[in-house]
């Protein structure tokens, strides 16, 4: 379908500072690097950054190599297609379809090695990446039905993200807390395993208010016929 018209709604906390540094890496890029390169290097980056949570399990230090991996996954998804509009070279049906259909497993890949880490039981990962799922499927059906391209949801975006995930895990790397559990519905919660069911909750909590607000306007839009007995 592509909506390549679709109005793109990036309201995130850097997005100014980030556009700016983004068109810069552009304009520097050899020309061997391409839109596509960079979109599989993020990838690629993202199976090392998965790799690195589970080496964590045998040295904690190995989180600063995932939180590298972070770092050069953004470069490779963030500046894919700020590449192609400085070199004036969209495939905006084919950018499109294929730099989602991949973040989808870009996104599987952030919250699984989570949940491989030391840091946090795969089942809060898991929850985490429901609600982070829920959102993206969200986003793609506002992109076809209100021709809007929601990136950022409350001042939040992918950067915004991967600097939280960035800081949580320096966090456990100096403070651990090994031995402070929780006790929810008969199991045992670390303190991270608290905190990513909090992340999974407002995730679904944004959710839900943002369908409740546009239900309410494409009701206006597009308001019930009434049936007239033929």
């Amino acid at each position: 379908m592509g909506k390549e018209k679709s109005e793109r709604l990036q309201t995130s906390l850097l997005n100014a500072a980030e556009k700016k540094v983004l068109v810069k890496l552009a304009k520097i890029q050899p020309r061997w690097v391409t839109s596509d390169f960079l979109t599989y290097f993020g990838v690629a980056a993202a199976v090392l950054y998965a790799l690195f949570c589970w080496l964590a399990n045998i040295n904690v230090n190995y989180l600063w190599a995932a939180c590298f991996c972070l770092v050069l996954n953004w470069y490779g998804d963030s500046l894919d297609g700020t590449l192609a509009r400085v070199r004036n070279t969209q495939r905006p049906k084919y950018g499109f379809f294929i730099d989602h259909s991949l973040d989808a497993i870009t996104t599987c890949l952030f919250c699984v090695g989570i949940g491989l880490s030391p840091m946090m039981n795969m089942d809060i990962a898991l929850f985490i990446l429901a609600g982070y799922l829920v959102m993206s499927i969200y986003t793609y059906l506002s992109t076809i039905v209100l021709d809007e391209f929601k990136l950022t949801y409350a001042k939040l975006g992918p950067t915004e993200v991967r600097l939280i995930l960035i800081a949580v895990y320096i966090l456990y790397i100096y403070n651990p807390w090994p031995d402070v559990t929780i006790p929810v519905m008969g199991m045992e919660w670390t303190v991270y395993d608290c905190i990513g069911a909090l992340v999974a909750v407002i995730l679904f909590s944004i959710y839900i208010c943002t369908l409740a607000a546009d239900l309410k306007k494409l009701a206006k839009q597009d308001p019930p016929k009434k049936y007239v007995k033929q």
